[in-house]
């Protein structure tokens, strides 16, 4: 059989050796709650059915393809471990798993997860036979409960509106690694372009006495660094120089070497531990010389001003919803976008596959990470929502195409924030919180409307009316001409900042819009606007960018969106990646603004 989602999951910190687990395994709808004191976990005769991971019991990949409420599931799977592993210890890791997750191997209790957006991993090596081995996976995914961060994924059994079907359990990738006794964990990359060092930390697990890691950083094939520390302690960390080095600067000096979405240069690097010379562990990574930050009212890429033309990217497939299909989709929606000159994306509620975000550095590609909202407020959803991004930034923080973040949007989960003190607390916190873990990107407090303390003021408008509503249009593009209107508008009748919150100068950026419907073939569904064929597709769309580009204020834009998601038709690409337009048409529209010129 061949395996799905085959390619490397981790690509910003690769170990030669792995074993891919995705493929076929045993399964069990757990519907009365019995497998725990069943003892599933050790009774293979308790699964009925067959799924193919990593594709949740929804999809049609899975070969289940089954979108009712199951809020237990249960996995097996048999392996066998390479004998030349025997002297290392084996990790298991899962990419993500939604929402909870208790893993069992041979029968013996392995670990427990809550989160569904980023992987965790755990040392099986005690609950090894080194014979024919099995790994149990209870999942819990409560499909009601409007406290757990769900995004998109609808606490309604039928997906309507701009709620989609769900999904429960395993949706990335699951694979096993052999380490070493003593290993390198936490690699982290802190790009400095003003000095031109690469700040590196590591640190290493284990027996760390008389080790050694060397540091090998490699552009474009060439070596330009390399450095070697004496590991004293677990926790490490060394500022390598680059852009000083005779060497860089005589054999690249033409070329440039920071990252930016026209010219996305990345820098190779590897750790090696050691013990005198024999090799313990080996990392392959790479990084990005880049730096984003706001000021003057206007978003900066290295030092200099940049307009973002971002587009929304839900991140959902027809087979897989979640999941992409195959490693290409996830890079074929990166091309297409570039295709259509924009620049970058919004991924909205969404915590997205590592794979893609290799794929954005390696393209040129921005992006916003956000992770998905809880409906409602609560004590235990705020913390629930703490956990998942601390879990994000560690896992994503060295990838350069991330520019930004944004932990709360459109005021979901904080319905009240307006002017509910404790729901505004909320928001300050995950602000001040993201940058307690991350200096290096700009963060959002509440995408949309009813913002608090903010980097950018982001703003959703989609009152742009059809195309004989010209009243309408007018009040829309006249609410968007100049600061002074922009602040003083009330998309959903909601103020752009909650009470006791104004706006800093910081910049202000249109980062919802858009959504015109456009049914392609036999596709039924809505849009904030619809037309009829591909000639009012493409009129009505440079009508509303009209509007966008005469404003004198904003500073970059996220249009709704790359593609139709089930029931929303508001895509510029079909469900399916069919565009419903010509590409080129599109990007000559986005183009039409050049280095702050509108080109006519």
């Amino acid at each position: 059989m061949l395996v799905p989602r085959n390619e490397y999951p981790r690509p910003q910190f690769v170990r030669k050796e792995w074993m891919n687990l995705n493929g076929e395994w045993d399964f069990a709808f757990d519907d009365k709650n019995i497998g725990v004191k069943e003892k599933w976990f050790n009774n293979e005769n308790a699964f009925d059915r067959k799924i193919t991971v990593p594709f949740a019991y929804q999809t049609q990949l899975s070969g289940i393809n089954d979108s009712g409420f199951h809020d237990q599931v249960w996995y097996r799977r048999e392996f066998t471990v390479p004998k030349s592993w025997d002297h290392q210890r084996v990790m298991l890791h899962f990419g993500a798993v939604d929402y909870r997750a208790w893993v069992y191997v041979n029968g013996q209790y392995a670990g427990f997860h809550e989160g569904g957006h980023v992987g965790f991993s755990f040392d099986i090596t005690e609950h090894l036979t080194w014979g024919n081995e099995n790994v149990v996976v209870r999942v819990e995914d409560p499909s009601t409960d409007e406290t757990i961060p769900r995004g998109k994924q609808f606490w309604i059994e039928k997906s309507d509106s701009i709620w989609y079907t769900r999904t429960t359990g395993i949706w990335q990738t699951v694979w096993l690694e052999p380490v070493s006794s003593a290993s390198i964990t936490k690699l982290r990359f802190t790009p400095d372009i003003d000095r031109g060092d690469i700040i590196v930390e590591f640190e290493v697990a284990g027996d760390s006495t008389n080790k050694q890691v060397e540091i090998e950083i490699t552009f474009k094939g060439e070596r330009v660094a390399n450095d070697s520390i004496e590991i004293l302690e677990a926790y490490n960390k060394r500022a390598i120089n680059l852009y000083n080095r005779k060497v860089f600067r005589t054999a690249f000096h033409h070329d440039g070497w920071n990252w930016t979405p026209e010219n996305p240069n990345l820098f190779d690097i590897k750790l090696t531990l050691k013990d005198e010379e024999t090799i313990l562990d080996e990392i392959d990574s790479y990084f990005g010389m880049r730096k984003i930050h706001a000021e003057n009212g206007m978003v900066y890429l290295n030092n200099k001003p940049y307009y973002q033309k971002l587009v929304l990217d839900q991140g959902y497939w027809p087979q897989g919803l979640l999941t992409a299909p195959t490693d290409e989709d996830l890079k074929k929606d990166i091309e297409l976008a570039l295709e259509m000159g924009f620049n970058g994306c919004r991924k909205h509620q969404k915590v997205e596959d590592p794979r893609f975000l290799y794929w954005a550095d390696k393209l040129g590609f921005l992006v916003w990470g956000e992770c998905a909202a809880s409906p409602s407020y609560s004590e235990d959803a705020a913390a629930r929502l703490t956990k998942e991004w601390i879990e994000i930034i560690e896992r994503d923080y060295n990838h350069p195409s991330i520019v930004a973040w944004v932990p709360v949007n459109e005021s979901w989960g904080v319905p009240f924030i307006k002017a509910n003190k404790q729901q505004q607390h909320h928001s300050l916190a995950m602000y001040h919180l993201v940058h307690s873990l991350d200096q290096t990107r700009l963060v959002i407090s509440n995408d949309g409307w009813e913002q608090t303390e903010t980097d950018i003021c982001a703003i959703h408008n989609y009152a742009h009316g059809s195309s004989d509503e010209k009243a309408k249009y007018e009040e829309f593009k006249d609410s968007l001409s100049t600061k002074e209107n922009l602040l003083d508008s009330k998309p959903a009748r909601r103020g752009i900042y909650a009470d006791g919150f104004e706006h800093k100068g910081e910049p202000i950026l249109l980062t919802e819009f858009g959504g015109i419907g456009f049914k392609v073939g036999d596709d039924h569904g809505w849009g904030y606007t619809s037309v009829k064929d591909e000639q009012e597709f493409v009129a009505d769309y440079l009508r509303v960018m009209e509007a966008v580009y005469a404003s004198k204020a904003l500073h970059g834009f996220c249009y709704t969106q790359l593609t139709d998601v089930e029931q929303e038709i508001n895509g510029l690409l079909s469900y399916n990646r069919e565009p419903k337009c010509e590409l080129a048409k599109i990007r000559e529209i986005n183009d039409m603004w050049i280095s702050g010129i509108v080109k006519k």
